[in-house]
């Protein structure tokens, strides 16, 4: 039986390599049939990045028959799996995100969750000797990804040991690290090609804070006036994209990468509230700017309240 690897709904850079790395690993180190399959188009980041190591686009898929052997990586949340992620055969999750919750399994698993920035660091551990003998396409999605989680490195969950791996990886490359991350997020800084309601679910999940239930979304940008044109149109989508997806709020946060901040849209008094209770910031106009935050991880969904 072939075990599918996959990571969350909207796939960002992570999401889309990481499969693709341990379904590497399972296939042609353990011997283990696998295949990386993606859960909704990847991010144009990713897309450039698939290009860039010369990989087709894994398989997307929609639904996922029920008892098919998986492992899932970049994510616990069941939120942002199929639906009936708990009617599979889940082998293993390896992630670094907090524990969620609500997932089943037919039996124990492998489970690795550990506090780094990204979910390729942990595979890369996890491979041990494997991992210096990866063909430069393995090595180069690794390094991808880490250097997408990190924002090169500026994210405050960039931890030691995700640079050193990235790092060390570079050099085996030849890669210059600068001029690499430089061309991913040029890459996924041209959203001219997405709707209103494709880039506020591009790079999103959904929580529940006080009662509400929010799908908090994310733009990582080095160009952040080509979102902040497009202000007015993004707010009245909102409303839409939340009656769409059963949420009471959409929070859009665009994270400016060279100057380190980000900008919150604020088209109500409910996001109002959100981000004045939350970032202790006072709220004049349709948009607010919070300094240095960076991560929705670590910053922007630890601090939400209301």
């Amino acid at each position: 039986m072939t075990t599918l690897v996959f990571g969350h709904k909207s796939p960002d850079t992570d999401s889309t390599g990481s499969p693709l790395v341990w379904a590497w690993y399972l296939n042609d180190v353990l011997g283990t049939p696998a295949e990386a399959v993606l859960l909704g188009e990847p991010n144009t980041e990713a897309a450039f990045v698939l290009r860039h190591w010369g990989r087709p686009k894994p398989r997307i898929v929609s639904e996922i028959a029920d008892g098919t052997r998986a492992v899932i990586v970049d994510t616990n949340n069941p939120a942002e799996l199929p639906a009936n992620v708990n009617a599979l055969d889940v082998v293993a999750i390896i992630d670094h995100h907090k524990l969620v919750g609500g997932l089943e399994t037919r039996g124990p698993i492998d489970i690795t969750v550990r506090p780094l920035a990204c979910t390729a660091t942990i595979l890369h551990d996890l491979m041990g000797d494997a991992a210096a003998t990866a063909p430069e396409w393995v090595k180069g999605m690794m390094l991808s990804c880490i250097l997408s989680d990190t924002l090169e490195f500026r994210s405050p969950t960039t931890t030691a040991h995700d640079r050193s791996v990235a790092e060390a990886l570079a050099a085996d490359l030849g890669v210059d690290i600068k001029a690499l991350a430089t061309a991913m997020f040029e890459a996924k800084s041209d959203v001219s090609a997405f709707s209103d309601a494709e880039l506020l679910r591009m790079d999103s999940k959904e929580y529940t804070v006080a009662g509400k239930d929010l799908r908090v979304s994310v733009l990582e940008t080095t160009a952040p006036k080509l979102v902040l044109d497009r202000k007015d149109s993004l707010m009245a989508s909102m409303v839409d994209v939340a009656r769409e997806d059963g949420a009471d709020q959409v929070l859009l946060f665009i994270v400016d990468i060279l100057n380190e901040e980000a900008t919150l849209l604020v088209p109500n008094e409910l996001v109002k509230q959100f981000a004045e209770k939350s970032f202790g910031v006072t709220v004049t106009g349709d948009t607010v700017v919070l300094p240095g935050i960076m991560s929705r991880k670590k910053q922007i969904i630890p601090a939400l309240t209301l």
